[in-house]
């Protein structure tokens, strides 16, 4: 059965005692079915601890993110948040995430007491509606694997592709943009934080695979192995992640084993509510 109980589990922390900084937590990474942890799993986690020392105020408003090393999901990870300033407008908390001692992987986020003001945004691109379009568990039915099972059910969120998944095999042209309709496969609580924190979790999913749709290489290509390197990610409005967001996606560059997507998420009807940069390793285990 499909649920979110791994984002959850994800953002469960616990506060300890911290000799370095203000506040420390330390929290689970969630299985997967290769050694290291998903990445939006620690961007998560280091959101939601810095998230625990900042006013009820204020909200997330962006957050920079650096991957220092692989986190062993067997290990929890250890965080520790700065209180770096708390201004009437804005508050900033830099986060760093520890395993077995050693700085794995560090986060600057910052809040901002919201304001009333005109919007502007690029328009949401044509894409069919969600329910025009097969899930992952329906794409990939009659497989199997451990993978297989958790791209199907274990990664807490509905994720339906345009123009096609690229788990085994490129569905749909190889180019440089797809997008991704996504929502959490139960509903959340009504807290717009616990919203923010699902749209950091699943964003890391799914931004590199319009670089891998132009290389050809399928998640399951074989001796592919990808990182992500660093991320950003600005909120611009608040929206659920228990409903459909269409998740567009482009690869800006690939060069020297790198590449660099933009996403943004967008409302059903067509609001901007994200947007994501990130930057990932790609080496494939053949020739390109």
């Amino acid at each position: 059965m499909s649920t979110s109980a791994a984002f959850h589990r994800a953002i469960a922390l616990t506060e300890v005692t911290t000799t370095q900084t203000d506040r420390a937590f330390e929290a689970q990474p969630q299985p997967v079915p290769w050694p290291k942890a998903y990445g939006g799993d620690t961007v998560a986690q280091s959101i939601a601890a810095a998230l625990r020392t900042v006013d009820d105020d204020r909200s997330l408003h962006s957050v920079h993110s650096t991957f220092l090393r692989g986190v062993d999901v067997a290990e929890p990870v250890h965080y520790e948040v700065e209180v770096i300033r708390d201004g009437r407008g804005f508050s900033t908390r830099h986060v760093r995430g520890y395993q077995r001692g050693k700085l794995a992987f560090m986060a600057t986020a910052s809040f901002h007491v919201p304001e009333s003001f005109p919007e502007h945004a690029p328009p949401m691109p044509d894409a069919p509606m969600p329910e025009l379009l097969r899930s992952s568990a329906e794409v990939l039915a009659g497989s199997e694997g451990a993978d297989i099972d958790y791209w199907s059910h274990g990664r807490s969120f509905d994720m339906r592709h345009v123009p096609g998944a690229v788990y085994i095999e490129i569905e749909g042209e190889r180019t440089a943009h797809q997008a991704v309709w996504v929502r959490s496969f139960d509903r959340l609580d009504d807290d717009p934080r616990t919203h923010q924190l699902a749209l950091a979790y699943v964003c890391d999913y799914t931004i590199l695979e319009p670089m891998l749709r132009v290389l050809g290489l399928p998640w399951r290509d074989d001796g592919l192995v990808t990182a992500s390197l660093d991320h950003a990610m600005w909120f611009h409005a608040p929206a659920r992640a228990d409903e459909w967001l269409l998740y567009a996606q482009e690869s800006a560059a690939i060069s020297d084993g790198r590449g660099l997507g933009l996403g943004r998420f967008y409302t059903r009807d067509g609001r901007l509510v994200a947007t994501v940069a990130q930057e990932g390793m790609i080496r494939p285990g053949r020739p390109l």
